[in-house]
Parts: C-alpha cells; sequence; structure tokens
C-alpha cells in the first residue's frame, strides 16, 4: 500500500471522528456566519449558550441536521486532501533531493514548495468535494421556523381534508432544491471564495511542517537521539496551526457560506447574493466589517479542536497502518511530515 493511500484513509479516518465531536459547534458556526441582522444584539449569546438554545427550541436534530452528508464529505474531503497531498509532497522531495545533486539547496522540501503543495491539493479537493458542502450548509441552516414553514399543509379546494406535506428536509430533498434552484452549477455556489480559501489549509500546512521541522531537529540534535513526535505534541502543533490560518482567511468563510446557504429570493435583497463580489459589497455596506467576522470565535474553538484531533488520529492511524505492513514497532517508524 503506497504512503498516498495509507495518508488519504488515515486523513479519512481522523476526518470523521473530528468531525463527530465538533459538529455542534460547526452548526452554530454556520448558522452565526449566515445571520444578515445588520443590527448588533445587546447581548450575544455564547456558544454553549447557543446549542442549548438550538436543543430546546429544535431538539437534538437540530444540532445535526445534514449530519450524514457532512461526513460523507469530510471522508471524501480528507481522503482526496492527503491523498494528493502526499503525491505532490513525495514529487517535491524528489525534487529537492534533485537540487541536492546538483549543489542546489539541502534536500529538504522548502517553506514555498510545502505551501504550493497545500494550495493544489485544496484546489483538487475543493473542486471534487464542493457538491456536498452546499447540501451540509442548507441543512445546517435550516432551523426550526423554516421547518415550520417547509412542513405546513396545504389544504385543496377541491377536497374537504386534503392535505398534503412536503417531504422532510433530508439530504434528498435539499439536493432536488439546489437542483430546482439553479440547476447543476448550483452546487457549485460559493466555489470561487472557497478555491481562496485553499490558502487556510495550506497556511495551517506551513505552520505545522515549520513547527514539526523543528522539533524534529532538536530532538535529533539531542544526545538522546530520538526524533519521534508523540500524539499530545501532534494535538498542540495541530492546533496552533490551525488558529493561525483560521484568524486569517475568517472572512473568505463568512462569504462562501452566506452563498451557499438558501438565497431570500423575491425578499429582502439584502439577502440575495448574485455572486461573490456581490456578497462583499452587501456584507460591507448593510453588516460592516463586523459582518465579517460573526461567529469567529465559535470557529476558532470548533476548528482548532477539529484540526488537533485530526492530526493526532491521523498520525496514529499512519503509525497503526505502517505497523501492520511492515510488522515493525510503531515507534521505529520515522514518519514523513504530511
Amino acid at each position: 500500500m503506497s504512503d498516498a493511500l495509507i495518508s488519504g484513509l488515515a486523513g479519512a479516518g481522523g476526518g470523521i471522528i473530528a468531525q463527530l465531536i465538533t459538529y455542534p459547534l460547526q452548526t452554530v458556526n454556520t448558522r452565526q456566519q449566515t445571520d444578515r441582522n445588520s443590527k448588533k444584539m445587546k447581548q450575544t449569546l455564547g456558544s454553549i449558550e447557543q446549542i442549548c438554545q438550538v436543543v430546546k427550541q429544535e431538539g437534538w436534530d437540530g444540532l445535526y441536521g445534514g449530519l450524514t452528508p457532512s461526513l460523507i464529505g469530510t471522508a471524501a474531503s480528507q481522503g482526496v486532501y492527503y491523498y494528493f497531498y502526499q503525491i505532490f509532497r513525495n514529487r517535491a522531495e524528489t525534487d529537492a533531493l534533485e537540487r541536492k545533486k546538483k549543489g542546489i539547496g539541502d534536500g529538504s522540501v522548502g517553506m514555498f514548495s510545502s505551501l504550493l503543495v497545500a494550495a493544489l491539493s485544496g484546489c483538487v479537493n475543493v473542486l471534487l468535494t464542493n457538491p456536498i458542502w452546499v447540501v451540509v450548509t442548507r441543512m445546517q441552516t435550516h432551523t426550526r421556523k423554516d421547518k415550520d414553514n417547509h412542513t405546513k399543509p396545504v389544504t385543496s379546494q377541491d377536497a374537504i381534508s386534503a392535505v398534503v406535506e412536503p417531504p422532510p428536509y433530508g439530504t434528498s430533498y435539499t439536493i432536488q432544491e439546489v437542483y430546482g434552484e439553479a440547476g447543476v452549477w448550483g452546487f457549485w455556489n460559493g466555489v470561487f471564495p472557497t478555491l481562496f480559501m485553499v490558502s487556510n489549509p495550506s497556511i495551517q500546512f506551513m505552520l505545522y511542517e515549520t513547527l514539526l521541522k523543528k522539533i524534529r531537529k532538536r530532538r535529533a540534535s539531542s544526545n538522546k537521539g530520538a526524533n519521534d513526535v508523540t500524539a499530545l505534541e501532534i494535538f498542540l502543533l495541530g492546533a496552533v496551526a490551525k488558529l493561525g490560518a483560521t484568524v486569517v482567511t475568517y472572512p473568505l468563510l463568512v462569504i462562501k457560506s452566506r452563498l451557499q446557504a438558501k438565497q431570500d429570493v423575491g425578499g429582502d435583497k439584502r439577502h440575495h447574493y448574485k455572486g461573490t463580489l456581490d456578497a462583499i459589497v452587501k456584507i460591507l455596506r448593510y453588516e460592516g466589517f463586523h459582518g465579517f467576522c460573526k461567529g469567529m470565535s465559535t470557529k476558532i474553538v470548533q476548528s482548532v479542536l477539529a484540526a488537533a484531533v485530526l492530526f493526532m488520529v491521523k498520525e496514529e492511524l499512519v503509525r497503526g497502518a505502517r505497523w501492520l505492513l511492515t510488522g515493525r514497532s510503531a515507534t521505529s517508524v520515522r514518519l514523513k511530515p504530511h
């Protein structure tokens, strides 16, 4: 089994576990991002308070709306990303060694090359999995009020008690709704800001690789001679890297969520976005710069926790897979940076 396939499967497994742990925070954060209220509330509820409010008003289903397609999307996204990341990374390492033979560089992959590898992997991931996240965003932002309107019975004038209820707002119905509104291209709503969002994992992995390399170099130069990194250290490195990337790219995430959520067609024009540029202009005009930061604190907690769990679980799964395939102890296998 190739390193790329092992890395892809481990990334998918780690992503699923991280998603299950942090999904309620993700749902609340998506609703915060798509809140188009131009006036700041006098008292803003915290993430935990909002979670309790959703449970009280909509039940636990409200927190886990779109969980099934989200898990599929997470597995697909992480699998695709890590698979192509490892392929591009292997190529970058090969090129670095070839340059070293020519007397250029020290044979290691530089910061710029790591950034490029992560960006290319992210672009491939976005183009392949964007339809899944459009469906997930729709389901996460489908509130109790929307459900009441959605399931309101329609009484026929030709029949005394003929009551027709639309199907539940599940995955299949959401897919039909998106297709009915914009056709096939509707599943790629928000793809442009999402492509720009590849800078998030690029920055994240650049920070992660840099910190990981420094730790291993310090371990290698010590008398202990051990350069293996513990699960706890991987957890902390993943958290720090994701924190930096999230703060820098958060406005793009707000724009993406606004475009992927259900548009208020025929209603308030402030709530209907024709595209990325239109969304930026309207958010600035009606909400100010504050609109680009809605839910940032929730996102930081959710994304940092998810990334830390993902990195930790992924590295452990890679070690386990290589131990099963080679028969060597997990500690004796030197892991390449991912």
